[in-house]
C-alpha cells in the first residue's frame, strides 16, 4: 500500500534530480580511478598495476553476479503458497 498518495512528490520523482544523482556517480567512479594514478601499486601480477584494473574487474563480477541470480530465480523460485499446507 502505497502511504504517499496524498503528499507532495519525492525528491526522485522529479528526472532532473535523477540525472544529477546520475552524474555524480559517474564523477566519483572517474574520480576513484584518476586516484589510481596518484600511488604506487604492488600487485602479485602486472596485469593488476593497470590503471583501474580493480574497478573494472568488480564491475564484471557486479555484473556476473547479477546474471547468475537471474538464472538461479528459475530453478530457485517457488509458487507464492509453496510452504503453505
Amino acid at each position: 500500500m502505497n502511504q504517499h498518495t496524498n503528499e507532495d512528490p519525492r525528491w526522485l520523482d522529479d528526472s532532473r534530480n535523477v540525472d544529477k544523482l546520475w552524474r555524480g556517480v559517474c564523477v566519483v567512479c572517474v574520480a576513484l580511478v584518476a586516484v589510481d594514478l596518484f600511488y604506487a601499486k604492488h600487485g602479485h601480477y602486472d596485469f593488476e598495476n593497470l590503471i583501474g584494473f580493480h574497478a573494472l574487474y568488480g564491475f564484471v563480477a557486479f555484473v556476473f553476479i547479477i546474471l547468475a541470480g537471474r538464472h538461479l530465480r528459475g530453478f530457485l523460485m517457488r509458487e507464492e503458497d509453496y510452504y503453505d499446507d
